[in-house]
């Protein structure tokens, strides 16, 4: 009896609560749909499986770092540790939402989702060649959600328990409620090693090089300054389907620098060989030099197709003056995108009009019978242009002559009681001045704050421009304290819990948390569980374009602009596979091309001759 007993409390384990199923072991999991890659995949498409290993790469990043511990909220953390640790799972870059096994070997999941177990794989060690334990997932799960930053408790806010079901077996079960993307969620889950972190401080900064059980460990560093990562030999994941061709240099390192300008001038002499452009200015102007033209720095544009998400002007609705939508919509006009595009940006980027631009999940033109399910009961609650009208942004014709939006804008301020008084903008009722400040971490972006400011100024407006370094700027937007930030939030192609961060009530108060603007609205929250619980595909489309469009007609923010492809600039010493995936260039699953290193090499010698 007491065998039977065991037997069927096995059974129970891996069945869904209330359903008598029983449930396979699989190699991945999808939020929707098929996996594109079978149980039998070698490596992932857009990776080169016999990419040489070796070389080093030299990235450049700014600011400073004061810790290796990214998890918590104090600090600033070294760029590049991600690459120390690993996750349960591992996600596939041209698919809009998968994962394989990574640390797990295997996942179960329930017809309905209502909790996901993993299997360890037997071979995955730590850095000191400690195994992988079940015991590091629950203390990790634990400790991220009780000592790391906001994020955690928000991200995993719907997981009720996490129990060892078997030596190398780990069940997370859900509280109550529709959320298919928990399984996924939680498969994205990093895990630590609680051996290492037994007698120290977790929610403390440190500058001791943790252990991990990824692809890199570092190897040296300058507080502030500089830090190497190493490739760990014989690490115990190389040769697993998701990491092969991947993870190919043997050392990664980032030198820190004060801004971009100074970045920039230090990749062009050679200091680095790698950069992410973000400067329409630069890509235009800046690379105009020998090393372009002789073909030893590469610039490239490579198309994506992922979400841009949303770039904007971010309005702190903790202040006072923002709480009003109507000053938030008037506010708007000042920003002449036209204008800038053509003189800022050599026309390179494309107006941001909704918060999940370039993907099938923007809301377009009105909301539809799918949309309309989902909306009709929030009628009243809502702006009623949701239902009459399709958002966009205010329009210019590109002359810098703003006057008729200014007109628009001023008639706005002055029905919201917002009118002009010795040629400042001030409240009819208290008196007060329509003044704020935007809060800068670069000078880069004066040149698109300027003139906003001065069309603003124009409606009695002042608006005041603040730069901070790095470290000030984490603090201050730690806790909330700014007028208006350059800020927003990215997207992927299929979006889930995050979104209570983003935008959920219970994020706006929490310090170090991502709802910048500070969004408290019921009706916002009950649309982020409906893009939450979406049963598949065109439930979860209906869905988050209706949240879409409760967000654009909130005036939240005043959007920016995004560019379709990826602006890299590189010294030719790279191979790269010929597939780029729907989320763009994978920079890890490039490799040293020893013969164009040596090329490259011999060249610039040559010149310096």
């Amino acid at each position: 009896m007491r065998h039977i007993a065991a037997a069927l409390a096995a059974i129970y384990l891996s069945v869904s609560p209330g359903f008598a199923e029983v449930v396979k072991p699989a190699h991945g999991i999808a939020m929707h749909g098929d996996l594109k890659y079978g149980a039998d995949f070698t490596h992932f498409e857009y990776t080169n499986p016999t990419a040489p290993k070796g070389g080093t790469v030299r990235l450049g990043t700014i600011g400073t770092f004061d810790t290796f511990n990214s998890f918590i909220i104090k600090g600033n953390a070294a760029t590049g540790l991600g690459f120390l640790y690993d996750n349960l799972m591992h996600g596939a870059a041209d698919e809009a939402f998968t994962q394989y096994g990574q640390l797990a070997e295997s996942i179960e999941v329930p017809e309905d989702r209502s909790w996901v177990a993993f299997t360890l794989r037997k071979e995955a060690r730590w850095h000191d060649g400690k195994p992988v334990t079940v015991e590091d997932v629950i203390w990790t799960f634990n400790t991220l959600v009780e000592k790391g930053t906001p994020f955690y408790r928000f991200y995993y806010g719907s997981v009720a328990e996490v129990v060892k079901t078997g030596e190398r077996s780990v069940r997370f079960n859900f509280k109550p409620g529709e959320n298919r993307e928990l399984p996924l969620i939680v498969g994205q889950l990093t895990i630590l090693p609680k051996h290492y972190w037994e007698g120290r401080d977790f929610s403390k900064t440190t500058l001791d090089p943790p252990i991990g059980s990824g692809p890199y460990k570092i190897d040296k560093f300058e507080p502030g300054r500089t830090i190497t990562y190493k490739r760990v030999e014989n690490w115990w994941g190389e040769n697993l389907p998701v990491n092969k061709g991947q993870y190919n240099f043997d050392k990664i390192r980032y030198d820190y620098y004060r801004d971009t300008t100074i970045a920039l001038e230090a990749f062009k002499s050679g200091e680095f060989d790698y950069r992410f452009e973000n400067s329409s200015k630069a890509w235009a102007t800046a690379y105009k030099i020998p090393n372009v033209e002789k073909g030893l720095i590469k610039k490239e544009e490579i198309n994506h197709n992922r979400s841009s998400g949303m770039q904007a002007f971010v309005f702190n609705t903790r202040r006072d003056i923002f709480k009003d939508r109507e000053v938030r919509k008037a506010l708007a006009y000042g920003f002449d995108f036209e204008w800038s595009n053509k003189n800022l940006f050599y026309g390179q980027y494309s107006r941001t009009r909704s918060y999940f631009d370039n993907s099938e999940l923007a809301a377009t033109g009105l909301p539809g019978k799918d949309e309309l399910t989902i909306l009709e009961p929030y009628r009243g609650r809502i702006p009623d242009e949701v239902f009459t009208t399709e958002y966009n942004p205010p329009k210019n014709d590109g002359s810098g002559n703003v006057r008729k939006n200014l007109r628009v804008a001023s008639k706005i301020l002055k029905n919201a009681g917002w009118v002009i008084k010795d040629g400042k903008r001030v409240n009819e009722k208290t008196g007060q001045v329509l003044e704020f400040e935007i809060l800068l971490v670069s000078p880069l972006f004066e040149r698109v704050v300027l003139p906003f400011a001065k069309n603003l100024e124009k409606l009695g407006v002042k608006v005041n421009t603040r730069i901070v370094d790095s470290s000030q700027y984490q603090r201050r937007t730690d806790t909330f304290d700014y007028d208006v930030i350059v800020g927003g939030a990215g997207q992927s192609l299929s979006p889930g819990n995050e979104q209570r961060s983003y935008w959920g009530s219970a994020a706006a108060d929490t310090e170090g948390g991502r709802n910048s603007i500070g969004i408290k609205d019921p009706v916002i929250d009950e649309l982020i569980e409906k893009v939450i619980a979406a049963p598949d595909r065109k439930g979860l489309v209906a869905a988050v374009r209706a949240l879409d469009r409760v967000l654009q007609w909130g005036y939240w923010l005043i959007p920016h602009f995004h560019s379709k492809f990826d602006r890299i600039a590189f010294w030719n010493k790279f191979g790269r596979p010929k597939v780029t995936p729907i989320q763009g260039n994978q920079f890890l699953a490039w490799w040293v091309d020893p013969k164009k290193a040596d090329a490259l090499k011999g060249k610039l010698s040559s010149s310096k001759d």
